[in-house]
């Protein structure tokens, strides 16, 4: 029996959220844990069964799969060792799903009642076994954005090359109200709260910090009264540091006391504020370095050993912790300098345009979502007043700046969505008639071309010309419920990879080994649902998270479902970002695929939360249209 308690207590050490539990609680959930044994075939729960609290349980899976099936008897997903079933937990909110043991089966199971009081004092337990897959995504986020690591450039850097300033304060005996709306106008979250000053020839005494998370949590949800004294929901003790010491050691100060904002002082008087994002921006200024060298070259070769650095920021802000967000923008923004400057160099060699145009970026780097040395997907508007023999220019402009992208290790498009392809080099008007077939009659080839060119953004020249286009775009996208259908119905072909693991949806990843597509079978799913209703909405945004946040509370889509789509992009992005600075780090080249075995089981937890969300939305796009 002791033998079988310890092999069971072993077990649920490493599944979470047990292994946060401590010693003496693992011991009491040990003893509670039954042994069942399902064989093939069996159906462990009806959709209809009712429940009473004493009889609602969790499982854990210790040998063998289980499958969730919903209704239509439609594949929801799929467990295997070491995964939690916990529909029985919440019957309510798991209503339509029924469970079968997919193979002959294993199980640790344990009542509610006695799992309630084992974690009635674990608090990361209590909240993971009380939120939906939505709260656990955002919860995990918010811990990734306080581990940021550590980068070399911290350690030689002083404080003084990142804080703000003078920092901004209030009076302690300020009110509450006061407070918030002096915060506002500022557009601060934070302010430094100092003791009434009524001698203003002396420094100021710092008495504390306030945050715009003090007035919400301390005030708002306490009902306090907003007249009250800002001193009274102030954090006291304020944690500062000076001037002089290194950034590293004002990030160890902040991730070590869970904090954001670091007040900086000289000879122990306030001099300014720190946030972590300052520090987190620092590698991002590394991409504005880059492009002005960019802006200097003389050559594409010059280009091209500058191109060499991309990966390496891209390394060097994912170990800072960076988000996949702040490394798109600055990678995009190299990308666009490189283009800047190749165009600059074939105006040089082959004289000025003869009419207005504009260089386009389609895909993730219209997006700002592009990640180290994509395939390059690009276009040309030119003017109305182009002539026939006018054509010959546009065509040596687009052959030299593609040739020179691909030099710089911007692959060629393999679907030829380039300049150089005489379909994608036209005139203002023709590209007007495109959008209106596309939109007007949506066919299959019109769905694909959808999925490219609804994504851009002007690279270089009259930025007028793809305004007018997409303006008359939206015009006609908006509100028609035909084209709508179609574009969803298009979206529900690819499915997020719910079969999670034993029969997880894995591809080539072209070394014949099956892997976990990050990119088409999560990241994609999002942009096309974020596009949709963007398009739905008139909403001209092509990045994906403003396209989320502009439509947020609309008749597209509520304000939770679109903060629970941001979350599970960001949580994919990052994961990808991570993934592939990984594979950089170790000399190979970055890719978009991930072996399942990569993850830590937490992770898996994590991913199953965001394909859970993505295929609730798809779902709601199936039953509108």
């Amino acid at each position: 029996m002791e033998i079988e308690l310890q092999e069971i207590s072993g077990f649920l050490q490493k599944i979470p959220p047990f292994d946060t539990l401590p010693s003496n609680k693992l011991a009491v959930l040990s003893k509670s844990i039954e042994i069942e044994y399902a064989r093939k075939g069996t159906i462990l729960r009806d959709a209809k069964e009712q429940l009473s609290d004493q009889e609602r349980k969790l499982y854990l899976i210790k040998k063998g799969a289980l499958a969730y099936y919903g209704k239509d008897n439609e594949l929801l997903s799929k467990y295997s060792e070491g995964d939690l079933c916990s529909v029985w937990l919440m019957p309510d909110k798991n209503a339509f799903i029924s469970v079968l043991a997919e193979e002959d089966t294993l199980l640790y199971r344990i009542n509610k009642v006695e799992l309630d009081d084992v974690i009635q004092e674990a608090p990361e337990a209590r909240a993971f076994f009380g939120q939906t897959a939505a709260e656990r995504l955002n919860k995990r986020l918010q811990k990734q954005q306080e581990e940021a690591l550590l980068s070399s450039g911290l350690i030689t850097s002083q404080v003084t090359d990142f804080y703000h300033s003078p920092a901004a304060t209030i009076e302690a005996n300020q009110s509450i109200q006061q407070t918030a709306i002096t915060m506002t106008e500022l557009g601060y979250s934070c302010l430094v709260v100092i003791e009434p000053q009524y001698n203003k020839e002396r420094a100021p005494v710092i008495a504390g910090i306030v945050t715009d998370k003090d007035i919400r949590i301390r005030c708002v949800v306490e009902n306090l009264d907003i007249q009250h004294p800002v001193s009274e929901i102030m954090t006291p003790a304020l944690i500062t540091i000076e001037q002089n010491e290194s950034a590293y050691d004002a990030l160890i100060k902040m991730t070590s006391h869970s904090i954001h904002h670091l007040p900086v002082t000289q000879n122990g008087q306030l001099s300014g504020m720190l946030t972590i994002t300052d520090l987190m921006n620092h590698e991002s200024e590394n991409a504005v370095n880059i492009a002005s060298l960019i802006r200097k070259s003389e050559s594409i070769e010059q280009l091209k050993q500058l191109s060499k650095l991309i990966p390496k920021l891209q390394v060097r802000m994912a170990k800072l912790g960076a988000s996949a967000d702040q490394v798109g923008k600055s990678i995009s923004a190299i990308t666009v300098a490189i283009t800047h400057r190749l165009i600059n160099m074939a105006e040089q060699k082959y004289g000025p345009a003869p009419v207005p145009y504009a260089w386009l970026a389609a895909g993730s780097q219209a997006r700002l979502e592009q990640l180290s040395h994509s395939d390059q997907d690009n276009a040309l508007i030119i003017d109305n007043s182009m002539l026939p023999e006018h054509q010959s220019w546009f065509k040596q402009l687009a052959h030299f700046v593609c040739d020179g992208l691909a030099e710089c290790g911007f692959i060629y498009c393999p679907g030829n969505i380039m300049a150089t392809n005489q379909k994608w080099r036209q005139t203002k008007k023709l590209w007007q008639n495109y959008f209106q077939q596309w939109v007007e009659s949506p066919t299959p080839d019109a769905l694909l071309n959808s999925s490219v060119f609804f994504d851009l953004a002007t690279v270089y020249g009259d930025h007028g010309l793809l305004n007018d286009v997409r303006a008359d775009m939206l015009q006609r996208t908006q509100n028609n419920s035909l084209f709508i259908a179609h574009l969803s119905r298009n979206a529900q072909m690819l499915k997020p990879p719910l079969g999670f693991f034993r029969d997880f949806v894995l591809v080539e990843n072209g070394n014949n080994e099956k892997a976990l597509d990050l990119k088409h079978n999560g990241l994609a799913l999002i942009v096309d649902l974020a596009r949709i209703y963007a398009l739905q909405q008139g909403v001209s945004a092509v990045n994906t998270q403003e396209r989320l946040k502009a439509v947020a509370g609309s008749s597209a889509i509520t304000k939770s479902s679109a903060r629970n789509l941001i979350d599970s992009y960001t949580f994919l992005s990052n994961l990808r970002l991570k993934h592939q600075a990984d594979q950089l780090s170790q000399g190979k080249s970055a890719t978009n695929f991930m072996h399942p075995k990569a993850l830590s089981k937490l992770e898996r937890e994590h991913l199953k939360d965001v394909f859970k969300v993505i295929k609730t939305l798809q779902d709601a796009r199936q039953v509108t249209y």
